[in-house]
């Protein structure tokens, strides 16, 4: 049997087809069964005429259960008072491939954590399954960018002999009788491979951070997005890049996926004009100041509070969901972040703030050993564990910078989800290591 997806069915009216999929609803009826088949891309409702006793297909619907695995034989018939599509199945064979237990673990009213516990069942439904087609849509259009910019995408380890930011946020792994760390950024081997020439470098690949937060944007693994530029004038470069992907990705994701985003989530997709807006930290700060927040005056970087209230006081201004918060002081900021010539205390570094919320830090990079190493020792730093980093900046290393972006918090305010589990296959979090 060859198969047919639901969304191909408006071209087989008239025809004979076999579709395989769950079963989505029962209705038994004394004269009519009526049983909701779902894939991928679809529900189709099958139609069919009770026979009596000696009627196998009857006997089948008595039997099946919702969320069984199953197989339709029959006819494409045109019926414009189906609601699903003005069509319908009528079935000439039904084979049970998998026969679901009658009382099934969650339903569309059971909460986060249980649906978690269940994420198998949980991502049948078709609003879960679009999350996964707008992530995939989102990571193709992406590499479309990259590739049309010439960028080579790489695969750095995750396995690292020492942390790549600050010991307080990795988690320690046994390795062959010595310490090894889960990477928690990328950010080490980008720069080594742009010290190795290859000028933009692309990569999507997974991140860890042991954070013991339980906020709705934090997870400790995730999917990263990160992006390193060679030969840039400035920071202005990157940030000019990632307005360029986000514009791409968001068409992308209306084009393909607005309507039914809009549909199960109430969600409208904007696709967002360029440039983005910008605003010092600085700035930001004296803004945020003036409305309450930070009354004290002791912050020097943003709270969540901060970030939402920011991001609302430039939508009413320009109406743009986007802001690039720049020059964060170089006290917050890693070492390996370039301070400008005019003003050291702080970087040439930014956010990137989505309504509301953080979703890329980006910079231009310290490229000049003297100066990498005088800031790592400024900070407290032991060298002698970066030295295979360090190396990559004694025999000429070009000016650079880059960003690092959480595609799991894009896809949930793309989507309007309450929480970044949501927007995750299978979620990792300080108390979920299963399933």
């Amino acid at each position: 049997m060859t198969r047919t997806l639901v969304a191909d069915l408006h071209a087989r009216v008239g025809e004979t087809v076999t579709v395989y999929g769950w079963v989505d609803t029962l209705r038994r009826q004394r004269r009519l069964q009526f049983v909701l088949v779902r894939d991928h891309t679809g529900i189709v409702q099958v139609t069919h005429v009770r026979g009596g006793e000696q009627d196998p297909i009857e006997a089948a619907f008595e039997r099946v259960t919702v969320e069984s695995a199953v197989k339709i034989t029959g006819e494409v018939v045109a019926s414009p008072q189906v609601k699903l599509g003005g069509l319908e199945i009528v079935p000439s064979r039904v084979e049970i491939v998998s026969l679901a237990e009658p009382k099934l673990p969650i339903d569309e009213k059971t909460g986060i954590d249980q649906r978690l516990d269940w994420r198998f069942l949980d991502i049948r439904r078709p609003s879960q399954h679009l999350v996964f087609d707008v992530q995939t849509t989102v990571e193709r259009a992406m590499r479309e960018l990259a590739a049309e910019e010439r960028f080579t995408e790489l695969h750095t380890p995750k396995l690292m002999g020492t942390a790549s930011e600050s010991g307080a946020e990795v988690f320690e792994v046994g390795y062959f009788g010595r310490t090894a760390y889960l990477a928690q950024s990328p950010q080490f081997y980008k720069q080594m491979a742009i010290a190795g020439g290859i000028d933009r470098v692309f990569e999507i690949g997974p991140v860890f951070r042991a954070e013991p937060s339980f906020t709705s944007r934090h997870a400790t693994e995730f999917t990263g997005v990160d992006v390193e530029i060679a030969w840039i004038d400035g920071v202005e470069d990157v940030m000019a890049f990632e307005e360029r992907m986000l514009h791409r990705v968001l068409t992308a994701v209306a084009e393909q996926h607005g309507e039914a985003i809009a549909e199960h989530f109430g969600t409208r997709v904007v696709v967002p004009e360029l440039p983005f807006p910008r605003i010092t930290m600085a700035d930001a700060l004296a803004r945020l100041r003036a409305t309450g927040w930070d009354r004290e005056g002791v912050k020097d970087d943003l709270d969540p509070e901060g970030e939402r209230t920011l991001c609302a006081l430039i939508a009413a201004e320009t109406g743009h969901e986007f802001v690039f918060v720049t020059r964060f002081p170089a006290a917050v900021r890693p070492f390996y972040h370039l301070r400008p010539e005019d003003d050291p205390t702080v970087t040439e570094s930014f956010d990137l703030l989505w309504k509301g919320v953080e979703i890329t830090t980006g910079a231009q990079r310290e490229h000049r050993h003297d100066r990498l190493v005088a800031q790592a020792r400024e900070k407290g730093m032991d060298t002698g564990p970066l030295s295979g980093y360090l190396d990559c900046f004694r025999y000429g290393t070009p000016p650079h910078g880059g960003l690092g972006l959480g595609l799991g918090r894009l896809l949930m305010l793309a989507l309007g989800l309450p929480s970044i589990r949501e927007a995750t296959f299978l979620f990792r979090g300080p108390h979920r290591l299963e399933p």
